[in-house]
């Protein structure tokens, strides 16, 4: 049975972003809240990621996953759900294609040697066509709720920031200098040191296909800031809705809280923490007095089942105060425990996402509330 919290977040929403630290079960449990939105809501769900570590693609025991949108066959359900990964490449030829302004400016950036490296090789060319992408898949009609899996906390962050980054790189002076060659055959004063140093370090042809391309893309800059004002707009919107995923461990927290104070000074939607892969009651509850009563066992065999007892006693104690800690964050907290093997299919990962619960945690009696207590 779904989680009350839970199915208002996925009924709620059009879109979630899902975020948090690395190593905290984030791609998985947006593809469980995926598998969950399309069995139980009537919704047509997409869930995209932009983690390039393709787990996602080996829980939903796909061969391949990658800027094409793949439907998922769920058995019963209510919904329909799309898988699709972001290809950086692709997804830039598909922006340039859209806002080039004829066909021989567009097939001049895309045979562009500078425009091929930025967008294969550096890492924030990815930042902006992932808010592209975003923002095509919400405004297609085609889907009733998209579900992104973020990259890792920070930069997660800078994927949010990329629409304002662009909107200021047009009227940046730097695009000035760098498209002054073309638009006049006397550089200014202003740029003429900037290529005299470049052309002695870089080389001419080098120059010559920098100032190509941002002469090129320069072209664009109309459709593209508009667009990336919408998809600021999008970003910012009530029905935008951002999940943070945690473990218990120390260091995920202190990134967790981090996101969690930048997507409020942001002034984002942050709908709930989820903290997730915590000891299972069973295992937690009770462990210290299931110690003490075998180490007064005469019992010559229980000396390590009662050490084990106890240092699952002093983890349930040390997470507890970590659950604590969340609950002071002033956010709806969901939990969800360490799953027994690893989550390879649809059923697994549907098993995950009702396992997803807002129930108070109770650790040897005592119930973990919004004040800790």
């Amino acid at each position: 049975m779904i989680d009350q919290k839970v199915h208002t977040l996925l009924t709620d929403s059009r879109m979630i972003l899902v975020c948090g630290p690395g190593g905290v079960g984030k791609t998985t449990s947006a593809a469980a809240l995926g598998v969950l939105a399309a069995q139980t809501t009537d919704k047509r769900v997409l869930v995209l990621t932009v983690d390039p570590a393709r787990r996602l693609a080996t829980a939903l025991g796909l061969q391949a996953l990658g800027n094409a949108e793949v439907p998922v066959l769920i058995e019963g359900s209510r919904g329909s759900l799309t898988m699709a990964m972001i290809d950086t490449k692709a997804s830039w030829d598909d922006m340039i294609r859209r806002h080039a302004p004829d066909v021989a400016t567009r097939d001049k950036v895309l045979a562009n040697e500078l425009y091929r490296t930025l967008t294969s090789r550096f890492v924030h060319s990815h930042d902006y066509v992932v808010t592209e992408r975003l923002f095509e898949a919400r405004e297609s009609g085609k889907y009733d709720l998209v579900i992104v899996d973020t990259p890792p906390s920070r930069s997660a962050l800078s994927v949010l920031d990329a629409p304002r980054r662009m909107q200021q790189f047009f009227s940046s002076r730097l695009l000035k200098l760098l498209t002054a060659p073309a638009q006049s055959r006397v550089l200014s004063l202003a740029s003429r040191p900037f290529f005299i140093v470049a052309d002695r370090i870089l080389g001419a042809r080098f120059l010559a296909d920098i100032a190509e391309f941002f002469t090129l893309f320069r072209t664009m800059e109309q459709p593209v800031v508009d667009r990336a004002r919408r998809v600021g707009e999008l970003l910012a919107h009530s029905e935008t809705r951002y999940l943070v995923v945690s473990s218990a461990e120390p260091v995920a927290l202190r990134e967790a809280d981090y996101l969690v104070r930048e997507l409020r000074r942001r002034s984002h939607q942050l709908a709930v923490v989820l903290l997730n892969r915590l000891i299972p009651m069973r295992l937690a509850t009770g462990a210290a007095q299931r110690a003490e009563r075998l180490a007064m066992s005469s019992d010559t065999s229980v000396p390590a089942l009662a050490q084990a007892e106890q240092t699952m006693a002093a983890a349930a104690l040390q997470e507890a105060a970590q659950v604590a800690v969340v609950m002071s964050w002033g956010a709806d907290v969901l939990y969800c425990e360490t799953q027994e093997g690893d989550i390879t299919d649809i059923a697994a990962l549907a098993h995950l996402g009702t396992s997803i619960s807002s129930t108070p945690r109770t650790y040897d009696g005592a119930v973990t509330d919004k004040n800790g207590d």
